[in-house]
């Protein structure tokens, strides 16, 4: 048993090995593909969402990826929620508005992105709990693929 033992040993550091290539691989791959996505960002091809409020008359918010300035996606809303949203203020009342178009119709009441008191987006990252509230043109929008 000790040849096999050994071979089985070798195999397995070389498998090791190899894993560890391929790790290395994949994060210089998500590194570049942030990084490019970053000076796209930084060019103006994106717009931020609050261009995208007061440009847009129609669509869902689930047509478009949406970006922190850094880089890290985000959804729109509260975490948990089943669509996006976007927190519309007056001053005094706040509204929520699930798609384009009701938020195009809020932005042309003269109503602000966010909440009494507090401007800015509320996003949160997919897959966990966690929520920011950030200005709104350090969010930016891209077409989803």
């Amino acid at each position: 048993m000790r040849p096999h033992e050994e071979e089985l040993t070798r195999l397995r550091a070389q498998r090791d090995v190899l894993l560890t290539e391929r790790r290395r691989r994949d994060r210089s791959a998500h590194r570049e593909a942030r990084a490019d996505l970053k000076a796209a960002m930084k060019e103006g091809r994106f717009p931020t969402v609050a261009e995208l409020v007061a440009e847009s008359e129609a669509g869902a918010l689930d047509d478009f990826t949406f970006n922190l300035k850094t880089g890290g996606e985000v959804r729109l809303g509260f975490p948990g929620a089943r669509a996006q949203s976007l927190a519309f203020t007056d001053g005094v009342q706040a509204a929520q508005a699930r798609d384009l178009a009701e938020a195009a119709r809020y932005y042309a009441a003269g109503w602000e992105l966010g909440s009494p008191g507090r401007s800015g987006i509320r996003v949160h990252f997919p897959g966990t709990r966690q929520e920011r509230l950030v200005p709104a043109d350090e969010v930016f929008a891209r077409p989803r693929a």
